[in-house]
């Protein structure tokens, strides 16, 4: 596609760009009324099961539907993406339970893995690598755009709405965003005589699904040394080993190995895999720091998430120009994580509301700068046939990343938040409960869970139905659960500081190549970054 008129690509980038707004906007409405729909459907215990799902179903969509756009063609995984995720979105909004409402959330996902993967490959297909930083800025831009009106669009609504439209309220959207797909977006003949590699998918997932379920139960439901957790460890190994032998002798491999002997996408990989884990594993408990220890309601908690999006928003778009006048894009990882790291340190100490939007305007400095530059690296440094599979294989790693990296985060909350929460009920300060009518101490200590801290609403409601002799006793009780909540959160928010911390180190081992100005490369140029020291193949790819 790169011999299309520059018009008709800003056209179909428009296109495109609709419809991974349309995925965007209905993944983070969702950020800020999340806590409140899952206490509302009475499943509080399931709430990271809510993320999991739509990460570990979207994580397998990317994965696959990238080698396999490079046979059928971008377009139709594009429109089937945009229609099985209006399809889980207005299913989604039906819910009459929590597992209703996972298993719809993960029909979701699977369309926002194919729409995500399919955006930015068609990014590598319609421009050269020189010009593919400000498009991929432009992208993040968008994902930063409706991380700006989402939340608090979601959280307003959730206060003065019924839940389900949140899920309701942008399909026609997604009406709009496929008949532009189907309207604008080039149609591509499919490649005749390649072999889909079947077996290669089937064990890839039967490697993958295991290995997050195992991270998603593990200190939670289970015990890490439970034979439940070590039964789908045990599976991943060895799915994995049997994927890894089949795709060496695999004809066309759903995922090249030979990828991973170019040193620019292996650590490039890495490093989006640690640091979606860090960033990822923190974030998703910001909304229980804002709501559930701040007290704020959903509809502000929106308002304090949002400038890390606008600041995104600005950032991404400059740093995508910025790469593509000079051709350079390690230096923004190297100034963009450490500004996430320290965003990540205020979170540590943050106990206002100042320094929450503090925390999220450093943050975002940072994502907006980082956040363009490992897709463009690994797509520069491989042939353009091999497109579609490194960059899903990119985004596989990101999701997993950040999949483990919340279950792994949660476990870190768990085991903290049970030693903090008996501290704080068991302070002196609390003794009077024992003396208490029984059904009135009963009712109280039914807040002893600090996810119901997040339903505003009924403890109001509860504090105006108690006795007056024993709501100060109730407040001081809130307020005594808000800290233990309080302390919990800084040590899982210190965690992905630390985790953030080493994508930073590994960045100085990644090597820079010089921004490729055509997609057209000569058969010799599949040979390694590593193999040509990272100097002879950008100007071979440019003389082809």
């Amino acid at each position: 596609m790169e011999h299309l008129s520059l018009k008709r690509k800003i056209t179909i980038m428009i296109a495109v760009m609709a419809a991974m707004f349309f995925a965007s906007i209905n993944q983070t409405i969702t950020s800020t009324a999340m806590p409140r729909i899952i206490a509302i459907l009475d499943g509080m215990d399931y709430y990271t099961w809510t993320i999991n799902i739509y990460l570990l179903t979207s994580t397998i969509a990317t994965i696959l539907v990238g080698k396999l756009s490079d046979i059928f063609g971008r377009k139709p995984f594009l429109l089937l993406g945009i229609l099985l995720f209006m399809i889980g979105a207005f299913l989604t909004g039906t819910s009459s339970d929590v597992f209703q409402f996972i298993t719809y959330r993960g029909i979701q996902g699977i369309g926002a893995g194919v729409i995500q993967s399919i955006a930015f490959i068609a990014v590598g297909d319609l421009f050269a690598p020189r010009e593919r930083g400000k498009w991929m800025g432009m992208l993040t831009a968008v994902f930063g755009f409706s991380s700006v009106l989402g939340p608090t669009l979601g959280g307003y609504l959730v206060d003065h709405m019924d839940w389900h439209w949140l899920f309701w309220l942008f399909l026609p959207l997604g009406i709009v965003a496929f008949i532009m797909i189907m309207v604008l977006f080039p149609r591509v003949d499919r490649k005749v005589g390649v072999k889909i590699d079947y077996i290669g998918s089937a064990f890839l997932t039967t490697a993958i699904v295991p290995m997050l379920l195992a991270f998603s139960w593990a200190g939670t439901q289970y015990a890490w040394g439970s034979w439940q957790i070590l039964g789908l460890l045990a599976l991943t190994f060895v799915s994995g080993a049997i994927f890894i032998f089949v795709e060496t002798r695999a004809v066309n491999p759903i995922m090249p190995l030979s990828l991973f002997k170019n040193s620019v996408v292996t650590i490039s990989n890495i490093i989006g895999f640690i640091m979606n884990f860090g960033m990822m594993g923190a974030l998703v408990y910001l909304s229980f720091f804002v709501q559930g220890v701040l007290g704020i309601s959903p509809t502000y908690a929106g308002y304090v998430t949002m400038p890390m999006s606008l600041v995104m928003v600005i950032t991404s778009a400059l740093a995508g120009q910025w790469i593509a006048k000079s051709g350079k894009y390690k230096r923004y990882a190297l100034i963009g994580i450490p500004f996430m790291i320290v965003g990540m340190g205020i979170m540590v100490i943050m106990n206002s509301v100042v320094l929450a939007v503090l925390s999220m305007i450093v943050f975002g400095l940072g994502l907006g700068l980082a956040m363009p530059v490992f897709s463009l690296a690994t797509q520069n440094a491989v042939p353009h046939s091999e497109l579609g599979a490194v960059t899903a294989t990119s985004q596989l790693f990101r999701n997993l990343g950040g999949t483990i990296g919340i279950a792994v985060m949660g476990t870190v909350m768990s085991n903290s938040l049970t030693n903090n929460l008996a501290s704080a009920l068991h302070s002196e300060s609390l003794a009077g409960l024992a003396g208490m009518d029984p059904k009135i101490s009963q009712q109280m200590l039914a807040f002893a869970n600090p996810k119901m801290l997040m339903n505003k609403p009924l403890i109001d409601q509860t504090q105006a139905a108690l006795p007056a002799d024993a709501q100060p006793l109730f407040i001081q009780m809130i307020d005594s659960i808000r800290g233990a909540l309080g302390d919990t959160l800084s040590t899982v928010f210190l965690t992905g500081a630390i985790v953030t911390f080493l994508s930073f180190v590994l960045v100085f081992f990644l090597k820079e190549l010089p921004l490729r100005t055509s997609n057209q490369t000569a058969g010799h140029t599949k040979q390694t970054a590593d193999k040509d020291g990272g100097k002879q193949l950008a100007p071979a790819l440019d003389k082809a």
